[in-house]
C-alpha cells in the first residue's frame, strides 16, 4: 500500500500524462468570433429586406408630382365679372344702369330710306328704343351714343332716329338738370329726320359721335371749353315713347 500512494502523488505533482483518455488539459488555442467591427448582421428580425421601404416610400412623391395645378383653367375674367360688356343701358326696363337692357349684339346698322319711302311709319307701340353707351371713355375717346330700335310687329316700317326727332342731351351729373352740355337737337350737321328701315322682328342700331364740345341753341355761339373729366347723364326723347337715360364717364387719364 505505501509502495502504491508513492506513485500515485508523483503523477499528481505536474508530470503530465499525454496517455490520460479524454484529455482534460485545456485547448491551446480558440478561433476568435467576429469582433466590435464586423459585419452586421444582414437581416433584419422576421427577414424583411429593406428594399420594401424605398417601395413604400416613392409611392408617397406622387402625391407630390400629380395633379398639381397649373392653373389651366383660369377664367379668363376676367372678369368676370364687370357683369356686361362695359356698356351703360337705358331701356325699357333700366333707367341709367350700367349692365341691364337690350344687348345691341344682334343688332346691325340701320338702311336709311328716304322720307317719302312707301314703307308705312312704325306705330309707337311696335317699336322699342333703347339707349346705350360705354361706362367710361379714356381724355382721347370719342363718346359713342347707340340709338337701338327694335321692331315687334310683324310687318318691316320706317323709323326716324333722326336728331331733332330721338333727342339726345348729355349734361354734368353734379350740375342742375337744365345746364345741358351738348344736345343733338341744338345745332345737327345733318337734317333733322333720318329715317331707317326696321325689318319685322329685327333690330337695328343707330350710332351718334361726340365730339365733347359743347352746343348751344339754334346754333348760336357754344363755350369755347369742351366737357371736361367727370360723370355725365345721356338722356334720350322721343315722341310716345318713354325716355330713355344712361350714364358715363370721362377720365382725366
Amino acid at each position: 500500500m505505501l509502495i502504491a500512494w508513492a506513485v500515485t502523488t508523483t503523477g499528481s505533482n505536474g508530470t503530465k500524462d499525454d496517455g490520460k483518455p479524454g484529455g482534460s488539459d485545456p485547448v491551446e488555442s480558440i478561433t476568435p468570433g467576429p469582433g466590435s467591427s464586423g459585419p452586421a448582421i444582414s437581416q433584419q428580425p422576421g427577414g424583411r429586406d429593406e428594399s420594401d421601404d424605398s417601395d413604400g416610400g416613392s409611392g408617397g412623391s406622387d402625391g407630390s408630382n400629380g395633379e398639381s395645378g397649373s392653373g389651366g383653367d383660369t377664367g379668363a375674367g376676367s372678369g368676370g365679372g364687370t357683369g356686361s360688356d362695359g356698356t351703360s343701358t337705358g331701356g325699357a326696363d333700366t333707367a341709367g344702369t350700367g349692365g341691364g337692357g337690350t344687348d345691341s349684339g344682334g343688332a346691325t346698322a340701320g338702311r336709311q330710306v328716304p322720307a317719302n319711302s312707301p314703307l308705312p311709319a312704325c306705330k309707337p307701340g311696335a317699336l322699342e328704343l333703347t339707349l346705350r353707351t360705354k361706362v367710361s371713355y379714356g381724355p382721347d375717346d370719342r363718346p359713342k351714343f347707340e340709338i337701338i330700335a327694335r321692331n315687334t310687329s310683324s310687318a318691316t316700317c320706317k323709323a326716324d332716329l333722326g336728331p331733332k326727332n330721338v333727342v339726345l342731351t348729355v349734361t354734368e351729373a353734379s350740375a342742375e338738370k337744365d345746364d345741358v352740355v351738348w344736345s343733338s337737337k341744338d345745332c345737327p350737321a345733318a337734317p333733322g329726320s333720318l329715317f331707317l328701315q326696321v325689318p319685322a322682328g329685327a333690330t337695328i342700331v343707330h350710332t351718334v359721335d361726340w365730339n365733347r364740345a359743347r352746343s348751344a341753341p339754334n346754333c348760336a355761339t357754344p363755350p369755347a371749353t369742351k366737357a371736361g373729366p367727370g360723370t355725365y347723364l345721356l338722356e334720350a326723347k322721343a315722341p310716345d315713347t318713354p325716355i330713355r337715360r344712361a350714364s358715363f364717364v370721362l377720365k382725366k387719364d
